[in-house]
């Protein structure tokens, strides 16, 4: 599944589709939605599509399955990740992390119902869960892979401790962990030179995450990577300066390599030595267009333009 073996580096998230978060049901409204969805995305050559057994109740997989159920060759040429661990409104809890055996067990059963699929190319667990005994999930791992529903694990929102304590009691490699990366959220870089700095103490992403994924070749999605269109669509009320000239960089930078400010947004993430394979979240068929291309212009951005984002992103220099 990783990089290595072919696949292109963006990645599709689901979690808009499906309507409402509520428990209402969806129609063909929603189910037209994520045709249109995901023939957006195949047009600019992704190949992964990210879910959550939570997103939008469950809607988001259910629709995302009543267009495979339809279109007769399309699993065959996409590959499917979703993630269990999350429970919402269940149990008495507004939230609680289940990573149990038997949660693990049932929920990737539940999505594989949804998604009408026989198996899903990466299952990612979906938070830490302090309760969490890594063998009981060792267990569940291999019994799902034993029986062809998960072909690949991998993790979200953990640490490279965390992985690595759970690695420890895994007989398949974790291949992936997604975390909220982008130039909007930066506590993943800005934690990587404020080491021994003042400025440090705000940033508390865990030091040696990146590091660690490098070092084993786990695959870092980055979800939020579009920061919701704060710098390049119609951002919900005022902006920052940092942010204005965040966007007027981006703009620029855009007319300059004759490509979009989605292209140079993504691109600026990618340019990242770690490989940072971005998720898009947006919905809007055109805006997943602007995205094509985000690997060519992380491919051609000299580190002078890396650094002039982060710098304007910042609204300081670097210390």
């Amino acid at each position: 599944m990783n990089n290595a073996n072919g696949r292109g580096r963006l990645i599709y998230g689901c979690m808009g589709l499906g309507g409402p978060w509520d428990g209402t049901s969806y129609g063909a409204a929603e189910i037209e939605q994520a045709a249109a969805v995901i023939e957006a995305a195949q047009g600019i050559g992704i190949e992964l599509f990210d879910h959550a057994d939570i997103y939008r109740s469950g809607k988001s997989e259910a629709v995302f399955g009543e267009v495979l159920a339809r279109s007769q060759g399309l699993r065959g040429k996409i590959l499917l990740q979703t993630k269990c661990g999350i429970r919402l409104g269940e149990r008495g809890l507004d939230t609680h992390y289940d990573l149990s055996r038997e949660a693990i067990l049932e929920r990737v059963n539940e999505s594989l119902k949804r998604l009408q699929t026989d198996y899903v190319d990466v299952l990612l667990l979906h938070r830490p869960d302090p309760l969490m005994d890594p063998r009981e999930v060792a267990d569940a791992v291999g019994q799902l892979v034993t029986e062809g529903k998960v072909r690949q694990l991998g993790v979200s929102n953990m640490s490279g401790a965390q992985i690595e304590f759970l690695q420890d009691s895994l007989e398949m490699p974790i291949i992936a962990n997604q975390l909220e990366m982008s130039l909007l959220r930066r506590d993943w870089l800005e934690s990587t030179v404020l080491v021994n700095h003042a400025d440090g103490l705000g940033f508390n992403f865990p030091h040696g995450t990146l590091e660690l994924c490098m070092a084993k070749g786990i695959e870092l999605q980055a979800y939020g990577s579009l920061a919701q269109g704060r710098y390049t669509g119609a951002p919900s009320g005022e902006m920052s300066p940092a942010e204005s000239a965040t966007a007027e960089m981006l703009q620029r930078l855009a007319r300059e390599k004759g490509t979009t400010p989605e292209s140079v947004l993504l691109g600026w993430l990618m340019r990242h030595p770690a490989r940072i394979s971005p998720v898009l979240g947006t919905t809007n068929p055109g805006r997943i267009a602007a995205c094509s291309d985000a690997a060519s212009v992380a491919a051609a951005m000299s580190r002078e333009e890396w650094y002039g984002l982060w710098v304007a992103a910042r609204g300081s220099n670097i210390p």
